[in-house]
């Protein structure tokens, strides 16, 4: 078996590998998207005092929502938490700190550091609270704000196809923050519905490479993107 293959991993494993107070971004829009397998088995793990970086807080009882709900979130960057009541809960008692960032800027704030850059001058939210602590530089005769790009020790993401290298396809909106993600984390562990044999997928459908991730983990869909624990194959 190539070193390739490898990939293909065990969801006690791959999970095992995140240590407390680590930094995580998990994908995912609401449900489409989020790998709920692999944040059951973080869950059951208990790794604590952990960062997370997500579009939002889920629902209270799937997803990462379990997870502020156990208290094993200390921070949590977002764009929005309104779904979720016990995020808001435990923001406003300090439990849980959140730093929030309008979604389009966090998407980029992700891309940019996936890219390699330190982050992007933007005019979003000039004089308005979103400026509120950033650093600002004059530059052809107008003012800009530096948004610092997101990196995070480890990435967590969601397929719906995979082969054993680790190159993966999405499917429809399920796309959204996970192809960003895997490119700014310096781990990354998919989940996928189907793992192939390499030269399965056609090229051009590949919507993530294999360069990008370290573990794949094979879920059942029947559950999984439904934030039900997930039969792990």
């Amino acid at each position: 078996m190539t070193r390739l293959n490898q990939k293909h991993t065990a969801i006690e494993t791959a999970i095992g590998l995140i240590p407390d107070g680590a930094s995580i971004m998990v994908g995912g829009f609401g449900s489409p998207g989020t790998p709920f397998a692999l944040l059951d088995e973080l869950l059951a793990q208990g790794q604590k005092h952990l960062t997370i970086i997500k579009n939002d807080a889920n629902e209270p009882d799937i997803g990462i929502g379990r997870l502020i709900r156990a208290g094993r979130i200390e921070r949590l960057i977002t764009s929005h938490i309104g779904l979720n009541r016990t995020a808001i809960e435990a923001m406003n008692q300090g439990h849980l700190t959140v730093e929030m960032h309008p979604q389009g800027l966090l998407a980029e704030k992700i891309r940019c550091a996936g890219a390699g850059h330190y982050g992007f001058l933007t005019d979003i939210g000039l004089g308005t609270e979103i400026a509120q602590g950033r650093r600002e530089i004059e530059c052809d005769g107008r003012t800009w704000a530096i948004e610092p790009a997101i990196r995070a020790d480890f990435a967590l993401v969601h397929a719906d196809l995979a082969d054993a290298y680790g190159n993966l396809v999405y499917r429809g909106t399920a796309i959204n923050f996970n192809p960003l993600m895997a490119m700014a984390a310096d781990k990354v562990i998919a989940q996928a519905f189907r793992i192939e044999e390499p030269g399965y997928l056609v090229p051009e459908t590949i919507h993530t490479p294999c360069a990008f991730i370290n573990h794949i983990v094979q879920v059942d869909s029947a559950t999984s993107e439904q934030g039900r624990r997930a039969h792990v194959v």
